[in-house]
């Protein structure tokens, strides 16, 4: 097949309901060089060309109009020259992301969609019509940079209730343009350069492009199959003089993992003892089916060492509004905050009020959130088991891991090129969250944050269309 036949930039901006429009919070397509297979190869090469077609930097020049051409034939201008993309050393790793190329990819085919982690449907009526009221009674320029009042109240009301940590609102809560700005001003604010910064692998995408940006050393430690659970001792070796953080992400994306008590007072231990502090992403907290959720924040001793992020989102469906928030102690929302007055200042100011009113939701709410999502969950899964995936528990977030060696595939860029060209489902190849991609290589991310019939729709395609070999 050839990956260099993308759609054009028409067919693109009108995503088909299977595809829907592609968002900013992606993973970056780092291929390990042990992928020899021709259609990792491939997918890299088109990645490349389709690179170059759309930078505006790369671009081949326009045709030049009359005008144009007599003004050049004057010396008045010169002719356009193609030019490589430029990029900053620090980001030259970091390439179009994994998720664009898939999203293009099912689009063409007209796969449904289970790759991007952002759902389908929309959020509830009664925090849009708070949005609405704010734009119409006029909360319409800049806010406060830290946040609006009613909203950094909401945050730390909602803290305290899931916590159980007072927090004030005016000197420990600050709001973000989502919780990608909120790692982003937590890292830049508070990470030098050569600090080095422990993560655990798979990863969000944000985290190493942002430590990168700071100038950070990046360890990783690999969860691995099927619990996916800490390497303690591992991570206790890996902690060094020269640890300044710790990175955690529970519920985890993207295996569905939750961290457990004991995995968390461990950590929190060798914080206190090596004085490192602990970086908390928390956006799945309200999507927790096992287990309830534990805040870092919580265990006894951490909250003085802990930056806690999270973001209204994923509990409302609202992801496009990126309305997200970093809750810690005075000494460390200073830095932080620093970062933040100088990324974007301030957040969207209607949405933020709508947020308030988001937050203070009654529990029932979050009961008929997580009875839908567990459904939903239980669809995909049983589905993924029909059709013949090695599937693995997920405890939290909408995620699903599985292991899709049964049909017989190198990697799972290969598995998942094949998935959407044959099958018509789209997917997520993993092996991009790894430092070594390698460690990846045999797993796929489903989603399960869409409807129903469109769960069922991609079930009955891979049941019907998959074959072991």
């Amino acid at each position: 097949m050839n990956l260099a036949a993308f759609p054009s930039p028409s067919l693109l901006a009108t995503p088909t309901p299977a595809a829907a429009a592609i968002p900013r919070h992606e993973m970056p397509l780092n291929p390990s060089s042990a992928f020899s297979s021709s259609a990792s190869s491939l997918l890299r090469r088109s990645l490349s060309a389709s690179l170059r077609r759309i930078s505006p930097m790369a671009s081949a020049a326009a045709p030049t109009s009359a005008p144009a051409a007599a003004a050049a034939e004057n010396g008045a201008a010169k002719a356009t020259e193609q030019r490589p993309v430029q990029v900053a050393k620090r980001l030259e790793k970091f390439k179009t992301t994994i998720f664009t190329q898939m999203s293009m990819l099912a689009i063409k085919h007209g796969a449904i969609n289970l790759g991007q982690g952002f759902p389908n449907f929309d959020g509830p009526d009664f925090v849009k019509e708070a949005a609405i009221q704010a734009i119409n009674a006029g909360k319409n320029q800049y806010a406060r940079g830290f946040g609006v009042p009613e909203l950094n109240s909401a945050i730390a009301e909602r803290f305290l209730k899931d916590s159980g940590l007072q927090v004030d609102p005016e000197k420990e809560v600050t709001v973000t343009s989502g919780c990608t700005e909120a790692i982003a001003a937590t890292i830049l604010g508070l990470i030098n350069p050569g600090d080095e910064v422990i993560l655990f692998a798979p990863f969000y995408d944000s985290y190493e492009a942002t430590l990168s940006m700071a100038g950070a050393n990046v360890k990783a430690l690999t969860l691995r199959a099927p619990d996916f659970a800490v390497p303690l001792e591992e991570l206790k070796a890996a902690v060094s003089k020269n640890t300044k953080a710790i990175m955690i992400n529970t519920p985890h994306n993207p295996t569905g993992k939750m961290f457990t008590r004991e995995e968390l007072e461990f950590i929190a231990t060798l914080c206190k003892e090596n004085d490192v502090l602990l970086f908390s992403d928390e956006v799945y907290d309200k999507l927790a089916f096992e287990a309830d959720h534990i805040s870092m924040a919580s265990i006894p001793g951490m909250y003085e060492r802990t930056v806690t992020m999270n973001s209204l989102g994923k509990t409302f469906s609202l992801t496009g509004w990126k309305i997200g928030w970093a809750i810690a102690p005075p000494h460390l929302t200073w830095g932080l905050r620093q970062a933040h007055s100088f990324l974007t200042f301030a957040t969207c100011t209607p949405m933020q009020a709508a947020a308030a009113a988001a937050l203070r939701a009654p529990d029932s709410y979050y009961e008929e959130l997580k009875r839908d999502y567990s459904a939903k969950k239980a669809l995909l899964l049983d589905g993924l088991k029909d059709a013949g995936f090695i599937v693995y528990p997920s405890s939290g977030t909408y995620f699903i891991m599985v292991d899709h060696t049964p049909f017989g595939f190198d990697n799972d860029i290969e598995f998942c090129e094949y998935l959407i060209r044959e099958v018509g489902v789209a997917a997520i190849p993993p092996s991009v969250f790894y430092l070594n991609p390698e460690e990846g290589k045999k797993l796929v991310r489903f989603t399960f944050c869409k409807d129903e019939d469109t769960l069922r729709g991609a079930v009955e395609r891979m049941k019907t269309k998959l074959r072991k070999k």
